[in-house]
């Protein structure tokens, strides 16, 4: 078994140990800094360097039925008995770590919200985590968990505590998930100032000191996902500070864009999409009036009566389709492909005239008796086609 510096000391980053065996790109050493990937937590990356050589560790694994520390490196790899300092890589220790801390608290703020909020699993691989929930947590209670969370980061000093108990005496702890290991258990405690728990969970990841250096918990967004579980997504820490940062940075573009003030933005947006409403209901009625003078003007041929149309607008299409006149067909095809067939006698099925035509000049398209569209590869040899299959029926 691989001794786990990482659970003596979670701020300590280098080390010296010597190489016990090897495979491969891997090696395990007597003991490691170097955390695991598991629990939903990435695995740390740094170096190993030794007498003459220097690898870098890109990921490490654990063997839970041995309790061997596996890293696997991108170069050299030494030998067994050589003796390696190993260096984690700071920076992305810290982000696996502020997410850790951060899915534990805002798992606890949601408990708290209501205690049917269980945890089915999570992922903190990414800037972007998530807990998936069991219970149907709404909008309102996702609000309500971020509010209470934000609000005890900012109020009160919760600190780390780690003890390893055994496991008959879990039941003199409160807590939030019943524990999936036995024999000798990892707690992660977070006590605020009064020596109360906020938070006691089994685990073995790495976490910050103190509650407040995970801050700030920001939830993105929610969705349902397998099981009709809810998957509540979040970010923290530094990576929060930096996203928020962008969006602000983001907003205040826009809003200068606008001479508004960042507050006033959904304001603007809303008289945007009104005033955007409008010209679209303006334009549509435009479109239908000129659809409406085409056909008039289009000369009938046949029996029945056909019209057939050539448009620069595929907005165009729609409006002459849906205004075609008792007893006539109408054929329509726009210059990029876009086509259609509209017919106001049950004499002839829009949807099969479509395809006859389609057939000829390649494409792909069908409808109902009265309206089909599809997309031709020929569009100047569209309407022709249409007139041919419409003159062959008997």
């Amino acid at each position: 078994m691989t001794r786990a510096l990482y659970h003596e000391n979670g701020l300590q980053l280098d080390f010296s140990a010597p190489v016990v065996a090897a495979q491969g790109q891997e090696v395990a050493l007597e003991a490691t800094a170097f955390y695991p990937e598991s629990g939903g937590q990435s695995s740390d990356v740094g170096t190993l360097s030794w007498d003459g050589g220097q690898t870098q560790v890109e990921h490490v694994r654990k063997d839970k039925a041995t309790g061997t520390i596996w890293h696997r490196l991108t170069g050299n790899v030494p030998e067994v008995g050589v003796v390696v300092t190993g260096e984690v890589a700071a920076a992305p220790r810290w982000r696996h770590t502020q997410r850790h801390s951060a899915e534990h608290l805002l798992a606890q703020a949601f408990k708290r919200v209501n205690p049917v909020f269980e945890v089915a699993s999570v992922g903190m691989t990414s800037p972007e985590c998530h807990i998936d929930f069991v219970g149907d947590p709404a909008e309102v209670h996702i609000r309500a968990a971020e509010q209470l969370l934000r609000e005890t980061l900012g109020r009160d000093e919760l600190t780390l505590e780690t003890p390893i108990v055994p496991e008959d005496e879990l039941a003199n702890y409160p807590l939030r998930r019943e524990s999936k290991v036995g024999g000798q258990v990892r707690l992660v405690i977070f006590r605020d100032s009064a020596g109360e728990y906020f938070d006691v969970s089994a685990c073995g990841g790495t976490h910050v000191p103190r509650a407040a250096m995970c801050a700030p918990v920001v939830v993105l967004r929610s969705e349902r996902v397998r099981g009709g579980q809810t998957r509540v997504v979040f970010m923290a820490g530094e990576e929060a500070s930096e996203y928020l940062a962008g969006v602000y940075r983001d907003a205040r573009a826009v809003a200068q864009a606008f001479s508004a003030p960042v507050e006033q933005l959904p304001e603007r947006v809303d008289a945007l999409r009104t005033d955007l409403s409008a010209a679209r209901a303006d334009a549509e009625a435009v479109r239908r009036e000129l659809a409406r003078h085409l056909l008039a003007t289009a000369p009938a041929q046949g029996k029945p009566p056909l019209k057939t149309l050539t448009l620069s607008d595929p907005a165009l299409l729609m409006p002459v389709l849906t205004q075609v006149a008792a007893g006539e067909v109408v054929a329509a095809v726009e210059t990029g492909g876009s086509c259609g067939v509209a017919s106001g006698t049950a004499e002839v099925k829009a949807g099969d005239l479509l395809r006859s035509a389609l057939a000829q000049t390649g494409g792909k398209g069908g409808g109902k008796p009265d309206l089909a569209q599809g997309t031709t590869a020929q569009p100047a040899e569209f309407l022709a086609a249409v007139r041919g299959v419409l003159a062959s029926t008997p």
